[in-house]
């Protein structure tokens, strides 16, 4: 039945629009308009500018609005078409600049809306409702995680050949040297002779690899099937054993939870992947043993969430609370001369507040934060890369 709500909020929300009212889609509403699945929906609720009450109430004058108003807060509640609509102010309120204001589109329009986030923040997790938005992440993960498979999954053994050369090549470039392959995080991994390590999402396998090199019980868990198959061949030819597990690692299966791995390495460009960190520092603290070690090396959230640079310039060009989701190119696409054409992956950017929180609450006790500057003589100053060391109780 409230498909059929669909009509009277995009006039809505055209009527806001034309008037230069600023907007969001709020509550159960809000869910609802973002795919939200089993939300018991009784109206459909618009929270507005706090100091446009007065343009609104003009606006909807037509629509014989009922005003009520309480302790910080005002509204103006109606029915159009059979749908029963309050318009809500929050007095001091500010909707434009609202870091939990998302915009989501459906049937080609724009619509603002207050994002999932902040209610599962809110409600808590034992609220019903928070329950449902958990649901709803976890079928969206899989929906994603299908997406960046098939990105993941085009030519991708081709692309490594042209960035690393043929698997003989490879694996005598990582023999070389596999301490300069584990660099910067050598201290952080220590010791890894006799230890059972993982590196998660480890793409080619050179990480993985190197760690055998160096007398681990080394596997990778990823889930490009091309991926693995360059990373075993190189494994071959380095004279190593390195077992590969293709799969999402939000859904490994049950025996690969062994509980029992020394450490867990994730590095460069991966939890862009995930669009909730929560089940992904789950798997982390289901793999370690107690004592294990996690270790994640990732962009910086300031250069990958805020700042453009080129050349001597840099801009602010980014939110760096934005929390949403983006289509960003398959990170293998620039190493084909070709240029050719590739599916895209989509992308969530944490900021570090998410990210630490996030694995702390999963259980792991965080040891260390560290920020790396960038090095490069117009970049001083900027952070490049942080580096979170993890142990599981």
């Amino acid at each position: 039945m409230v498909q059929t709500w669909w009509p009277v909020l995009h006039a809505l929300v055209s009527e806001l629009e034309g008037a230069g009212i600023a907007y969001m889609v709020v509550e159960e509403s809000a869910l609802w308009a973002q795919g939200v699945e089993g939300i018991e929906l009784e109206r459909l609720t618009v929270e507005i500018q706090w100091d446009q009450f007065t343009d609104a109430r003009r606006l909807f004058a037509t629509d014989e609005a009922q005003e009520d108003s309480g302790k910080g807060w005002s509204s103006l509640s109606f029915t159009r078409d059979g749908v029963p609509t309050t318009i809500l102010c929050r007095y001091n309120t500010v909707i434009l600049t609202n870091i939990d204001r998302w915009s989501i589109v459906h049937e080609g329009q724009k619509l603002y809306v207050k994002s999932f986030d902040f209610y599962r923040r809110t409600w808590g997790s034992a609220d019903p409702r928070t329950l449902l938005i958990a649901k709803f992440l976890r079928n969206l993960q899989r929906e994603h995680s299908q997406i960046n498979a098939e990105a993941w999954n085009q030519s991708t053994y081709d692309a490594w050949v042209h960035r690393y050369g043929s698997p003989a090549e490879a694996a005598a470039w990582i023999k070389k040297d596999p301490e300069a392959r584990l660099a910067p995080l050598n201290e952080q991994l220590g010791d890894l002779h006799g230890k059972k390590t993982v590196n998660l999402l480890g793409s080619h396998g050179a990480k993985g690899i190197a760690m055998a090199l160096l007398g681990a019980d080394a596997a990778v868990m990823d889930i490009s099937r091309e991926n693995a198959a360059y990373a075993q061949d190189v494994a071959r030819e380095a004279g190593v054993a390195l077992r590969y597990v293709v799969s999402d690692v939000l859904d490994l299966p049950a025996e690969e939870l062994t509980g029992d791995y020394d450490v867990v390495l994730m590095e460069l460009g991966i939890l862009h992947y995930f669009i909730d960190l929560l089940p992904l520092g789950h798997v982390v603290r289901d793999l370690l043993k107690p004592g294990g070690r996690f270790v994640l090396h990732d962009f910086h959230p300031i250069s990958t969430k805020l700042i453009t640079s080129k050349g001597k310039k840099h801009k602010v060009t980014g939110n760096y609370f934005e929390s949403g989701f983006e289509e960003a190119d398959v990170a293998y696409s620039k190493h084909f001369p070709d240029g050719r054409e590739l599916k895209k992956v989509r992308h969530r950017k944490w900021t570090l507040g998410e990210i630490v929180t996030a694995f702390a609450q999963a259980g792991l006790a965080i040891t260390s934060l560290s920020e790396e500057p960038n090095t490069k003589i117009d970049d001083i100053g900027l952070p490049k890369t942080f580096t979170l060391v993890a142990q599981k109780a």
